[in-house]
């Protein structure tokens, strides 16, 4: 969404230690994530344990399921070469950049590469090389499998582990060549996250090199993409914080541009998919959902995130019989502004000129935690500033609950519903706040009490969160409809129910049509007495596009879906404002990288949708919004955008340094 747009910023500062600056140590810590993930069951690989020592830490539940899906599309392309090889008398592996990767040993174990014709060549750094080949020689079990003896390198039988610079391809050829390559047999050559550590030019040539050497080869690559967006800056940022930076990324930003990549140095098929896609399409249902009840989850946004941002490529060149495509598919304005680094918080206009902030996760003085304290922004002289809040003397304090939601009621109390400290610590009890705000907007005090009568409340028992609450009307009555959301257990939830707003308590109301999927991390609008609820995370963790109205019917309620032109992109984790008579999804996920969401706008008369890119010229940091929350301001067309950002990956935490202001005037000048 371009026009004018002012951004409130604040400095930001480092808050994690600078690392050692070697790009061997990426394999090291590569290898623990490897480890990690095989010692929580999320691949089967006993082989890792060996290689790396005891001792070694556990890694977040988002890494281990990146190191799951890497670990599945590797192992699809190796097995479809070798099963595809199987008649040959001989083929051969070359494993570039191998660092601790326990693939040969696996591989033999399981009897894919019986037989004396099958040779398996890993090319690493020397120095890592002679320390895999001291790992080795020191276990029986791997010297088993290895067969030979070691040294600064190693040599068996039918493995050889070789200490190369892969920028020298001179040096390269030659090991190789020492070593029993032969360029007249079928070839797979593998690299993980290793082309980009080059300098571009050496890498391309590498490529090339590989397609002038082998008579038949395959080459499977699997690295980063998308550098521009808000994850790939964060990204690449990491890298170069470990002083490694990923050289080839803004060479080679997507898909198609690696693709045209291998197919321009004499490569001659080529087929890509990044992970999302490959997880969907390539990992069974049923191993997706034992892969979700290994741990309790809930960094959707980071692992789709992630899985948008990595690829995995096939190029072949030579006799097609033996290379079929892997991955063909299968069916604003500055201001002195602290106190809202943090998402999974809820932010909601207390009065006219002032937004209250409630929970959420992040910084603290420094220090990354759940969040205790409240918030507000203060409308000052045209622009925002913060406030300070404090909390009525009372015996309850704000438990640091976040993905809850917070509504305002016209007796000037807001309701907190659901929320969690961590998906197995649910934060249960329903509370009320009253703002006392008459005699110094910039000092409020709030009240917080529980939320009472208890009695009423049976319904909304069931712990939740990232689900949503909105108000709806039928027969003159106000309710509060609690929808969806997440409980313990990875559960996602179906059910609803009406709050009834005068009394505090729940009410059964009918509701009609076809009952719509569970779903968690959605949207949901007042609108025509009913509610508008959008896009979401299915149990299946499948991204929603759909638009469903609770139309108001008769007595109770009736379930509708809307149909928009052109479809709504399925997204989830965004937010949602009805305006102007028009429907507004501001940010959130989808799987359509490099774009990231802006603002969806769709006309709720004739059901037109267009989506709109938000201006971050002018921003000195990533904007990144998911887990955020926002406000319309009343008489005005500025939204307030607050929070977000999470975990990105391996790659650090990001937490939006400041609010943004949104003009959305722009969006009517365009005529929608």
């Amino acid at each position: 969404m371009g026009g004018r747009r002012r951004e409130l910023r604040e400095g930001a500062r480092p808050l994690h230690p600078r690392p050692s600056p070697r790009v061997s140590d990426t394999g090291d810590s590569s290898a623990v994530s490897k480890k990690s993930a095989a010692t929580l069951g999320y691949t089967s690989d006993r082989f890792v344990m060996q290689l790396l020592p005891r001792g070694s830490p556990r890694r977040a539940p988002a890494i281990h399921r990146g190191y799951h899906v890497r670990a599945r599309a590797v192992e699809r392309s190796v097995r479809a070469f070798l099963l595809s090889t199987r008649s040959h008398s001989r083929r051969q592996v070359v494993s570039l950049g191998a660092g601790w990767d326990s693939l040969y040993f696996c591989l033999k174990d399981a009897g894919l590469l019986a037989g004396s014709g099958g040779r398996f060549f890993e090319v690493d750094l020397p120095e890592v090389a002679s320390r895999k080949a001291a790992r080795i020689s020191s276990s029986a079990e791997l010297r088993a499998l290895a067969g030979g003896v070691g040294g600064p390198e190693y040599s068996g039988d039918g493995y050889h582990l070789l200490g190369v610079d892969l920028s020298d391809l001179a040096l390269l050829e030659e090991a190789l060549r020492a070593a029993g390559l032969d360029p007249a047999t079928p070839t797979l050559i593998l690299a993980e996250v290793v082309l980009p550590y080059m300098e571009v030019e050496r890498s391309d040539a590498l490529i090339q090199w590989a397609a002038g050497h082998f008579l038949r080869a395959c080459f499977i690559l699997y690295e980063q993409i998308h550098p521009s967006d808000p994850f790939g800056r964060i990204m690449q940022s990491h890298f170069s914080r470990l002083q490694s930076p990923l050289r080839s990324l803004i060479s080679y930003p997507d898909c198609k541009a690696q693709q045209m990549r291998f197919l321009q140095r004499g490569w001659t098929e080529c087929h890509i998919v990044d992970m999302n896609e490959f997880y969907r399409s390539f990992v069974p249902g049923e191993e997706q959902k034992r892969i979700q009840a290994l741990e309790p989850f809930d960094e959707f946004e980071e692992w789709h995130l992630k899985c948008s941002h990595y690829f995995i490529l096939a190029a072949s060149k030579g006799a097609a019989s033996f290379a079929p495509p892997v991955f063909s598919r299968m069916e604003g304005k500055s201001g002195a502004v602290t106190g809202l680094k943090r998402y999974g918080h809820c932010s909601v206009l207390l009065t006219p000129d002032i937004i209250l902030t409630t929970g959420g996760f992040g910084d603290h003085g420094g220090r990354h935690c759940r969040l205790t304290e409240l918030h507000i922004l203060v409308k000052h002289q045209g622009g925002w500033r913060s406030g300070n809040v404090r909390l009525a003397e009372l015996e309850m304090a704000w438990d640091g609950r976040l993905f809850h939601t917070v509504n305002m009621l016209r007796s000037g109390w807001a309701v907190v519903l659901g929320g969690r400290k961590s998906p197995e610590s649910p934060a249960l009890p329903p509370l009320r706040l009253k703002g006392l705000a008459d005699a110094d907007p910039l000092n409020p005090v709030i009240e917080l009490t529980p939320l009472l009568p208890v009695e009423g409340l049976v319904g909304l028992s069931v712990p939740r969160w990232r689900h949503t609450a909105t108000v709806v009307t039928q027969e003159g009555q106000a309710y509060l409809f609690v929808y969806g959301g997440c409980t313990s257990g990875q559960s996602v939830l179906t059910d609803w129910h009406f709050l009834h707003l005068e009394g505090l308590h729940c009410q059964q109301i009918p509701v009609e049509g076809p009952v719509p999927a569970g779903r968690h991390s959605h949207s949901a609008c007042s609108w025509a007495g009913g509610v508008l609820i959008a896009g979401g995370l299915a149990a299946s963790e499948e991204l929603l596009g759909s638009l469903l109205f609770l139309k108001p019917a008769g007595r109770g309620f009736r379930w509708h879906s809307l149909e928009t032109c052109p479809p709504l992109t399925p997204r989830y984790s965004h937010t949602a404002h009805v305006h102007r008579g028009n429907l507004l999804l501001v940010g959130g996920v989808w799987l359509s990288p490099p774009l990231v969401p802006g603002v969806a706008v769709i006309d709720l008369e004739t059901r037109a949708l267009a989506e709109y890119r938000i201006d971050t010229t002018f921003l000195e940091w990533p904007l990144m919004l998911h887990n955020h929350s926002s406000v319309i301001v009343p008489d005005t067309e500025e939204m307030i955008l607050t929070g977000g950002g999470g975990n990105c990956f391996s790659f650090g935490t990001h937490l939006n340094w400041s609010p943004v202001r949104l003009d959305l005037s722009s969006i009517w000048r365009a005529g929608v």
